[in-house]
């Protein structure tokens, strides 16, 4: 592998499975597979074969809040913990990151730095820990909360709350447990810190009862594009999970990340931004095309209906469903998503119904193609400095899944921007992280 040429790093988003609304239907797919844990056992090892950075498990903290038409259809409306299936894949594969997603509005620091230390050190460094502070405002029903926190106030809880967090993980140095049997001390009361944090939002003593995780930190991994949630990135995070919908628009959130971590005093490399990316495989273009349609094809219309209504800001349900889209008068909506929409309708000749399933199913970024034009695709925004990679997400599985690793990956590997081979063995190590210092001791 040409160490010349910049290096992709892939993570694999799954929710735990795909995120389609349609997958759990397609021809072959596993319809069980968000609660068969055979099957994400031998999907992670698929990824961990394919040399993927990262498994990365969303969570959710309540029901997903769509209309009872969408949700009775839809496979993602449950799942494992992330926390306690985690750990059991971490027993079934060897190099593969596994990433959790752990929420600072309803998580205590306490549990989420001992939760995650655990997984740490049960991977055998191979932990990170996606920082949201869930926007689902249902999720406050069931903390005992009338009402969501304010979108501002969630995020200065978060930064203090990752404060929290990475103070408790440096509660022990790395020389403190001694474990010296001829005069019986285990560990060395002077490489102990107590944090003894009184905050704004939180007051955690310490210090944490496990030892400081094998990487240091998990591996601190961000989604949040709002203003607050690019200024948190930058001045924490070390992988940004993106939404981008164009490749311009990526370029310029690149650059905007970069230059904020440089405000702050952050080297930029210390960072990767990881796009979500929907990626479909097939001999050919048309022949990936096709399996797209019918994946989307599988989404209820009335269910794809409702999204592109409000995606397009006005009432789609008047219109003729196996005719074109026809003009779109202009709204409040969001000029990026609805222009998103109208282009993705006129270059794929996409009947309303089309695109209200594809809408339904799943609208953000596609890469829909070859193995050797999604490989373009993804060098394109690897060299042009649009990403550092991506989190792909996997039309349906096992099918999806063995596409990508057995086609796609190969054709990056022959062009020198992807591994052959792990040669690391921590989640830090694969993404060219550096080990941080621990802040209470130096080494």
């Amino acid at each position: 592998m040409s160490q010349d040429k910049p290096q992709l790093h892939l993570g694999a988003f799954m929710r735990p499975v795909s995120i389609h609304t349609g997958a759990w239907r397609y021809p072959g797919a596993f319809a069980d597979a968000n609660f068969n844990f055979g099957h994400l056992r031998d999907f992670t090892r698929t990824l961990e074969r394919g040399c993927f950075d990262a498994f990365f498990m969303a969570d959710h903290l309540a029901v997903l809040n769509m209309p009872t038409e969408a949700l009775k259809r839809s496979h993602t409306v449950t799942s494992f913990d992330p926390l306690t299936l985690l750990p059991a894949l971490a027993t079934a594969t060897e190099r593969i990151g596994l990433i959790a997603t752990a929420s600072t509005t309803f998580e205590q620091p306490y549990h989420v730095a001992r939760k995650f230390a655990s997984l740490d050190w049960i991977s055998e460094g191979r932990a990170g820990w996606n920082i949201v502070t869930t926007s689902n405002p249902d999720a406050a029903l069931n903390f005992g909360m009338d009402d969501h926190m304010e979108h501002g106030e969630r995020y200065k809880r978060a930064r203090e709350f990752f404060d929290v967090v990475t103070g408790l993980w440096d509660s022990w140095a790395d020389d403190a447990f001694v474990r010296d049997v001829d005069s019986g001390l285990y560990f060395d009361p002077a490489r102990l810190h107590t944090l003894n944090h009184k905050g704004q939002y939180l007051s955690v003593r310490g210090p944490l009862n496990i030892a400081r995780p094998v990487q240091g930190w998990p591996v601190i991994v961000q989604a949040g594009a709002s203003e607050p949630g690019r200024q948190l990135a930058a001045e924490t995070a070390e992988v940004i999970f993106g939404a981008a919908g164009t490749i311009e628009d990526a370029r310029s959130f690149y650059a905007d990340i970069k230059a904020r971590m440089a405000a702050v005093g952050r080297p930029p490399d210390r960072l990767k931004i990881l796009p979500a990316c929907f990626v479909v495989v097939g001999d050919s273009v048309e022949e990936a095309r096709r399996r797209r349609l019918h994946l989307d094809s599988l989404v209820h219309y009335d269910s794809g209906l409702a999204s592109l209504s409000i995606m397009i800001g006005t009432d789609a349900s008047k219109f003729d469903p196996d005719a074109p889209l026809p003009e779109i008068p202009e709204s409040n909506q969001s000029k990026t998503q609805r222009a998103l929409v109208i282009a993705a309708a006129k270059e794929e000749n996409l009947t309303v119904r089309q695109l209200a399933q594809r809408v339904g199913g799943y609208p953000g970024l596609s890469m829909v193609g070859t193995p050797r034009t999604i490989a373009d695709q993804m060098e394109e925004w690897l060299v042009t400095k649009a990403s550092d990679g991506f989190n792909v997400m996997f039309p349906y599985l096992p099918a999806g899944l063995d596409d990508f690793v057995n086609l796609v990956v190969p054709e990056l590997q022959r062009r020198g921007i992807f591994r052959k081979q792990y040669t690391g063995k921590t989640l830090r190590e694969h993404l060219g992280l550096p080990r941080p210092e621990n802040q209470f001791f130096a080494r």
